[in-house]
């Protein structure tokens, strides 16, 4: 016998722009939308019958219809808004809203001109099954370096090994995370963004480094210690090679001063720290 297994579908890259003149300067809401949804909708590829199928057409318009009313606070508090509408149609099990805020600057202190600020995007996603909510938010893109108090060292050899070990490098990566709230706590999405952000920023600055793994524990760890409406965060780390040049054949000393930076290939490291009782909670 032959049957339809696990199916979704769904409306990406759905442009939206809000300007709010009611604030000075102000305000530009410049996302990117993408919703997905699970449900009853076998019969859809295995019959031809359309009759449960919201029209992808349809999110988009939703998307931009509940902005009106949903997109005043945060980014967050809209994903769920549109989520919830979502979840509340028949034959729809489960509701997944992604969201990235692409960010604008005002130019110095004008109230109406701004610059695309786009060092790194904040993204965040609602997803709604039933009665539970899970709510994430996270930075993507984000470049970050330290020159110095960053090493790696201590790694088996073996005949393919070339890298030498260094007590002091570059470490440079280009950061992809994600933290998961707490169900059902009231949160301040914005405050508690900027505060988890800030956290980041201030122990990767601070922190000295055996390798990328350890700076994703120790940045975790201190995110999950300072902020408790936090249950989990998740880091894609590429390591972003900088390799000292020789210069020797010009006569030159290069005590790491000169580098070749690179992008292709790279290393990547990806954890997830976590609350321990976090399984438990969850169930």
């Amino acid at each position: 016998m032959i049957d339809m297994g696990s199916n979704r579908y769904g409306k990406s890259a759905i442009r939206l722009v809000r300007i709010q003149r009611d604030t000075t300067p102000h305000r530009i809401w410049d996302l990117t939308v993408s919703i997905a949804l699970d449900g009853e909708f076998a019969a859809s590829y295995r019959d031809g019958d359309n009759s449960d199928v919201i029209a992808t057409d349809t999110m988009k318009n939703s998307a931009y219809a509940l902005a009106k009313e949903h997109l005043t606070t945060s980014i967050e508090d809209y994903a769920i808004a549109v989520g919830r509408h979502f979840a509340s149609q028949p034959k729809v099990q489960g509701a997944d809203v992604f969201v990235e805020q692409h960010r604008w600057q005002p130019i110095g202190t004008s109230r109406d001109a701004f610059v695309r600020e786009g060092s790194f995007t904040r993204t965040a996603l609602a997803r709604i099954g039933g009665d539970s909510l899970d709510v994430q938010a996270g930075i993507d893109g984000m470049s970050v370096m330290k020159t110095t108090r960053s090493a790696f060292a201590g790694f088996p050899r073996d005949r393919y090994t070339t890298l030498k070990e260094t007590d002091d490098r570059v470490m440079a990566t280009k950061v992809s995370a994600r933290w998961e709230y707490e169900r059902g706590a009231p949160i301040d999405f914005n405050a508690t963004y900027d505060a988890v952000l800030a956290t980041f920023l201030d122990t990767f600055a601070d922190h000295d480094s055996a390798s990328v793994q350890a700076s994703i524990w120790i940045v975790g760890k201190a995110i999950l210690e300072r902020h408790a409406a936090v249950e989990s965060i998740s880091m894609s780390l590429p390591n972003l090679h900088h390799w000292t040049v020789d210069l020797s054949p010009f006569g030159l000393e290069n005590d790491r001063e000169i580098y070749v930076a690179t992008t292709e290939p790279h290393g990547l490291i990806e954890a997830t720290v976590r609350r321990s009782d976090l399984a438990a909670k969850r169930l």
